[in-house]
């Protein structure tokens, strides 16, 4: 069984650009939308409106840093300070190239991290290059 992947996202048009690149990457796992950090956290920790869910850890975290209610080093924390969650490999795909946010979010752990926006075709192939690493299918 695949593992879902779960894009940590608020900005519509850049979902969609995500999910487009995914999908040209021959991508089939399911893509798990969470629009805020809260919503994010709800998923990864099996809270609220994902209470019961079934299906584990998403095999991979796609985060934006900059996010209502809740921003992508928050849940970057979260995740790498909870055992259970801690393994999963996280992708920052964000529109921040602050070296403040490059030093903190590598210095917890992320695999990649990939400024937005970019031309089209370069992001799909940062996108099939972490899938190629990080995603089975």
């Amino acid at each position: 069984m695949l593992k879902p992947i779960l894009l940590v996202e608020d900005a519509p048009n850049d979902i969609e650009i995500a999910l487009y690149a995914l999908k040209k990457c021959g991508v089939k796992n399911e893509i798990v939308v969470a629009r805020d950090g809260i919503e994010a956290l709800d998923y990864l920790l099996c809270r609220n409106a994902f209470l019961g869910r079934e299906g584990g850890n998403p095999g991979l975290v796609l985060l934006d840093l900059k996010l209502p209610t809740v921003d992508g080093i928050a849940v970057l924390q979260t995740i790498r300070s909870t055992p259970a969650l801690a393994s999963i490999p996280v992708i920052v795909l964000t529109g921040s190239a602050m070296e403040a946010d490059v030093s903190r979010t590598v210095a917890l752990g992320i695999e990649k991290y990939v400024v937005k926006p970019m031309d089209l075709q370069y992001f799909i192939d940062q996108m099939c290059e972490i899938a190629a690493q990080f995603i089975r299918h």
